[in-house]
């Protein structure tokens, strides 16, 4: 996971905690991203995170490149890991994505 935003415990915070997770989520800085590397030479690519779930929707976007020839899509979900299928393009492209769910 790339990013590591103040998460509160179970029990509370003390308010300057809690404001800060707060003003943050209204900021958009949410601990939801991550990025893989598809490799050169193959179509499928296994991703252990364990924010995903059987349910969470997975978006994607290139970082530093241009992913639309490799065409990546969730070709699976369960709890702790999905697998991202894609086209062979060739050479190794770094793919970031969000979770949602």
């Amino acid at each position: 996971m790339s990013n590591q935003y103040r998460k509160l415990p179970y029990q509370g915070g003390a308010p300057r905690e809690i404001s800060e997770v707060v003003n943050n989520c209204v900021e958009g800085k949410l601990n939801s991203t991550g990025s893989f590397t598809v490799s050169s030479g193959t179509t499928t690519t296994n991703v252990t995170d364990k924010r995903v779930g059987a349910n969470s929707i997975i978006l994607f976007t290139g970082l530093g490149n241009d992913i639309s020839h490799i065409h990546p899509f969730v070709s699976s979900r369960t709890t702790g890991s999905f697998v991202a299928g894609h086209q062979n393009h060739g050479h190794d492209l770094v793919v970031g994505y969000v979770v949602i769910g």
